[in-house]
């Protein structure tokens, strides 16, 4: 049994087998999952577990070179100062909601939490630890 980090088997699984450029999405409980696309549904009730909480157990264990939010959830300046923090140094790039929902077609995988917010969703991109 792992003692610390990500305990969930298939997103472990998924962090570990991630290569450069690899794309997962950290979704909130609304965003569609694209046809194809594997799906890691952490959603147990409205906001459990929360996306913030879910994007730090990832980061721990992920090396991200670049993530992407949409333009709609800047407003949101408290989450979009929480995501700033966590992937610091790393820059958030914008895009529109309808270009994430097209660009996570890519993703290895879209892990579904039971975040309420709207737009909290992000497009992280695996990096490489050397």
């Amino acid at each position: 049994m792992k003692k610390h980090g990500v305990l969930h088997q298939e997103l472990a699984a998924l962090i570990a087998g991630l290569g450069h450029g690899d794309l997962i999405v950290v979704a909130d409980s609304g965003l569609p999952v694209p046809p194809g696309v594997k799906c890691i549904d952490l959603a147990v009730t409205k906001g459990v577990p929360s996306f913030l909480d879910v994007l730090q157990a990832i980061l721990f264990e992920m090396v991200v070179e670049k993530a992407t939010v949409a333009q709609e959830l800047v407003p949101n300046v408290q989450l979009m100062d929480n995501i700033a923090a966590q992937l610091s140094p790393v820059a958030v790039q914008k895009v529109s909601h309808a270009e994430l929902k097209q660009l996570s077609e890519k993703a290895r995988a879209v892990i579904r939490t039971g975040e309420w917010t709207p737009y909290a969703n992000i497009l992280l991109y695996a990096g490489v630890a050397f």
